[in-house]
């Protein structure tokens, strides 16, 4: 899937989650893009360095850390579209994991479930 139907599918995500969730908050939809391009791009570049760099920490805890370097680059996100709030961190934190479990569902759904090969 290319890149833009990635953020298109993050886009939905996300403004699934904002409906939900009181902690995240977007004016318009505009706002919802720029957001979903810029947390797109986060995952694509920063996610892996930061992974790479909080290492041992990703390792002592079994792959949970992944979930504060998913949260920060959701909250980075805030500060950088105006228009796209996050509450704290903690929203952060709640607001990525429900982002992930939906966007894995909508990625699901697009690609047709799962394909066996023969």
């Amino acid at each position: 899937m290319h890149f833009l139907g990635r953020v298109l599918i993050l886009m939905a995500s996300m403004g699934i989650v904002a409906v939900v969730l009181p902690g995240l908050h977007f004016e318009s939809l505009l706002s919802l893009f720029l957001a979903a391009v810029i947390v797109g791009l986060a995952n694509a570049i920063l996610r892996p360095l930061l992974i790479l760099f909080t290492l041992p920490l990703v390792i002592i805890s079994l792959g949970l850390f992944v979930i504060v370097i998913n949260a920060l680059l959701l909250y980075i996100a805030s500060w950088l579209v105006s228009g796209f709030e996050v509450r704290g961190f903690w929203w952060a934190v709640l607001g990525s994991l429900m982002i992930s479990l939906v966007s894995f569902l909508l990625n699901r759904m697009v690609a047709g479930g799962p394909r066996h090969r023969t």
